[in-house]
């Protein structure tokens, strides 16, 4: 607390002495993330933490074996990414990366889609770093799934269900264009992804992955 006394502007400080003492106990070293007076570790200082939060090393009891569909894609995928035009002559393409895990205490499945790979990005002809994030929906007896792009500033929405072997997310109503995104020829080694759009009422395929490990 500080006093001022008289009309000459004297200050005195009652408790200077004890407020440098205190913030010396708040002082953060923060190179080690903690705090120093306390010792006390901030878990929140390094990746590690947010990590450890999000993964999930098991599917979530709630979810059973049959609405399991995305199980098959866990891990890590080497990409050949192709673009076609109108006619489906292949206009573009270029490797990738694909990695897919469990997230929120295993309630959903999340991906992260690099391409090109990290190891080959120069910010000259990298295209998309994006990710995916899904959960299953008990009321839909479905899997909802929400994609960002953020290089593209790109949001799109999806419902997905297990078809004949395939995995097929279908955009939301609220979509424009209508897609459809595909997973099949599932195997432990590889498998083919393909996202089709909707033009006058005809599907079109726009874009494939050739997907190996």
């Amino acid at each position: 607390m500080l006093v001022f006394v008289g009309s000459c502007g004297i200050i005195l400080s009652f408790a200077w002495r004890g407020l440098k003492r205190l913030l010396s106990k708040l002082s953060i070293a923060h190179c080690r993330g903690r705090f120093v007076g306390e010792g006390m570790p901030n878990p929140m200082a390094s990746p590690e933490g947010f990590v450890q939060a999000l993964l999930s090393e098991q599917a979530s009891p709630d979810l059973s074996n049959e609405t399991r569909i995305f199980e098959p894609f866990i891990g890590s995928w080497q990409l050949v990414v192709r673009w076609f035009d109108a006619s489906g002559r292949i206009v573009r393409e270029q490797p990738g990366e694909w990695h897919f895990a469990r997230v929120l205490e295993g309630r959903g499945i999340q991906d992260v889609w690099i391409v090109p790979p990290r190891g080959s990005r120069s910010g000259e002809n990298d295209y998309e770093y994006g990710t995916s994030i899904r959960f299953y929906d008990p009321k839909l007896d479905a899997w909802q799934s929400t994609w960002i792009g953020p290089m593209h500033q790109v949001v799109r929405t999806f419902t997905a269900r297990g078809v004949d072997g395939r995995v097929v997310l279908e955009t939301t109503p609220d979509v424009v264009p209508q897609m459809r995104w595909s997973f099949s020829e599932v195997s432990p080694r590889g498998f083919r992804w393909t996202n089709e759009v909707n033009e006058g009422g005809a599907w079109r395929v726009q874009q494939t992955f050739e997907a190996t490990r």
